[in-house]
């Protein structure tokens, strides 16, 4: 009897499966791996080394717990293969207490390498320039897109922008100064494109998108490609931006933060109706659908429950961590042939009300 051929998601599993391993021995490993889990290791009285054969063994260490991240010592992330290079650290939005921290060396070079294929150059030209209208200051983004447009041949022009003062505004109620803001960062973004003709990409997130195309037109001021992120992205504003906002310009919708990276968008078909929905960019990074009283079990296809994330580069483990997102559970599809998530918004059941500012 022939063998059978394996398919594209079992080969999508045995990778993960020793990607698992790989990452669970570099860092659990006295010589290269990080003090917090090493520390974590010995106190569990248990080695992943020999414990975890594959990314379901991952249940064994529980759930990642939110405040590990909040406050120092940072370096103790840091794997000590990596102790004597430069260490950038990047924060969370900060909206609600002490904002979490991560470490990064390459990861945030490698993620937008790897976004960057998933890009056409028709809409995303090499060479062409770049302009980043979005979070500045000690986010990710800020040196994840420059590097985007960078590697893609082109360099990239920023705005100043703070949104934990717009969150502070939103919360005192002060609506005009909040606007007043947002009408400074946009002023601050047609200066740039009326003066360099050479920028084709854009990064923005939903709101700003929509300010910015209320004062001028993407398609004169030469916009050929969004990419675009954010939690006020909805399959509202999918087709929003579509059919009113982008005129002609390929829209690139993501779903990321600085735990994860970026997941990539699967590209709109008219069956989607609208649905935004992403993959993560497996191996390095795995998003799941679980039941939010029960976050060890998966919901089926097409139910709503708590996106789960699982980080795995050999610069940050982060195993079972519970966003404070939900989404529906999104099947593999022929180019990514593992779990998605569709239309991610913030998670109902925590009780508590984030304001999201100018995203």
């Amino acid at each position: 009897m022939a063998a059978t051929t394996p398919s594209r998601l079992d080969i999508a599993r045995q990778t993960l499966d020793a990607w698992v391993r790989e990452v669970v021995a570099w860092h659990f490993d006295p010589q290269t791996g990080c003090p917090f889990w090493l520390d974590w290791a010995a106190r569990a009285g248990w080695d992943p080394r020999t414990g975890v054969r594959g990314y379901a063994d991952l249940d064994k260490f529980g759930f990642f717990e939110d405040e590990w991240l909040r406050g120092g010592p940072v370096r103790r992330w840091v794997p000590r293969a990596h102790a004597e290079r430069p260490v950038y650290v990047f924060e969370t939005g900060g909206s609600t207490g002490v904002p979490k921290s991560r470490i990064n060396i390459d990861d945030f070079r490698i993620d937008y390498e790897a976004f960057s294929a998933t890009l056409p150059d028709e809409a995303f030209p090499r060479g062409a320039d770049w302009l980043s209208i979005g979070p500045t200051g000690p986010r990710r983004l800020r040196l994840a897109v420059e590097h985007l447009a960078q590697h893609r041949g082109g360099i990239c022009f920023m705005v100043d922008l703070d949104p934990r003062w717009v969150i502070k505004l939103l919360k005192r109620q002060e609506f005009d100064e909040a606007e007043l803001y947002k009408r400074h960062v946009i002023d601050q973004a047609l200066t740039l494109l009326r003066a360099h003709d050479g920028i084709r990409c854009l990064f923005t997130t939903p709101k700003l998108l929509e300010a910015l195309c209320e004062r001028a037109s993407l398609r004169k001021l030469g916009i050929t490609g969004v990419f675009c992120g954010g939690t006020e992205m909805t399959p509202q504003f999918h087709r929003f931006a579509v059919e009113e906002l982008l005129e002609g310009a390929y829209f690139a919708a993501t779903y990321g933060n600085t735990l994860m990276g970026l997941a990539t968008h699967k590209p709109a078909e008219p069956e989607d109706n609208w649905a935004i929905i992403y993959y993560p960019p497996a191996p390095r990074a795995m998003t799941e659908v679980v039941y939010p009283h029960r976050p060890h079990e998966l919901v089926e296809y097409g139910q709503t429950g708590r996106v789960r994330l699982t980080t795995l580069t050999k610069e940050f483990f982060m195993p079972r961590f519970l966003e404070r997102d939900q989404a529906e559970r999104e099947p593999p599809c022929e180019r990514y042939p593992w779990d998605g998530v569709r239309n991610v918004r913030p998670f109902s059941q925590l009780g508590t009300k984030v304001v999201e500012g100018v995203y």
